[in-house]
């Protein structure tokens, strides 16, 4: 097992707001519900070494080996929750940037809420809703061996280990994603998604590529301020799929 993120190892590395406070603990159910406190301030950070009962979207469980992924949620207080679950995407491409920093590898974002090297996916992202805060749940595959990643995967798992064949600093890892967080999320409190749609178009990476998501088959093209993904069907017409599941190849 890794060297754990305990806070006499982290804390002193953090240089910014996010992360105040910061909750570790060896293993819990869910991070998630680890910032349900009302008292919590935004920033607050929880992270564990391993999740007993992980969850991803759509109900789905996350594994995970003890040390081995980087498992946090990170508390926001948006003024307005009315547009929080472009929040997903805002975490996403931090998610990327500091994947592509850490390995030196290409990182895309896969509408609505995972990031791909190489066409398999290191990282993914659960928003979850509670009054007036978002929880962003987020886990990123670090030191997995190829035999330790989920085989019946949707999507091809990788992770940076076995990406790169070499070990990395979960602790560095983790300040930096912070900081890239924080840079994004203040981004978006003052523009939304507007200023961050070329860096997301470059990375999007179900542009062109014909895919199903609910009862919506079409091309996919680019994704708009407001975080829908944009549908071209065969008939030329468009739709903007605002969420939901999407399944490669129409």
């Amino acid at each position: 097992m890794a060297e754990p993120l305990t806070p006499d190892r982290v804390e002193p590395l953090l240089r910014g707001r996010l992360g105040r406070p910061y909750l570790w603990s060896e293993a819990s159910p869910s991070t998630q519900d680890v910032l349900r406190d009302a008292d919590l301030t935004e920033g607050a950070v929880a992270v564990t070494e391993h999740q007993t009962a992980g969850r991803g979207r759509v109900g789905r469980r996350w594994e995970d080996a003890p040390g081995t992924a980087l498992l946090l949620s990170l508390l926001l207080r948006p003024p307005d929750t009315a547009g929080a679950p472009q929040l997903s995407l805002v975490c996403a491409l931090a998610v990327a940037e500091c994947v592509e920093a850490t390995t030196g590898l290409e990182a895309r974002v896969r509408w609505p809420n995972d990031v791909l090297v190489g066409g398999r996916k290191v990282a993914g992202i659960l928003l979850e809703g509670h009054e007036d805060a978002v929880v962003c749940g987020i886990g990123v595959n670090v030191s997995q061996t190829e035999a330790a990643l989920p085989r019946d995967a949707r999507t091809p798992a990788a992770s940076l280990r076995t990406l790169t064949g070499r070990e990395q600093d979960r602790a560095a890892l983790l300040v930096l994603l912070l900081e890239r967080l924080e840079s994004r999320y203040d981004t978006w409190l003052a523009g939304g998604l507007a200023p961050m749609l070329p860096e997301l178009d470059r990375r999007n990476v179900l542009r062109g590529r014909e895919v199903r998501v609910g009862e919506n088959t079409g091309s996919a093209g680019a994704i708009t301020e407001r975080g829908q993904l944009t549908l071209t069907h065969a008939d030329g017409t468009t739709t903007l799929v605002v969420s939901g599941e999407v399944t490669e190849g129409g």
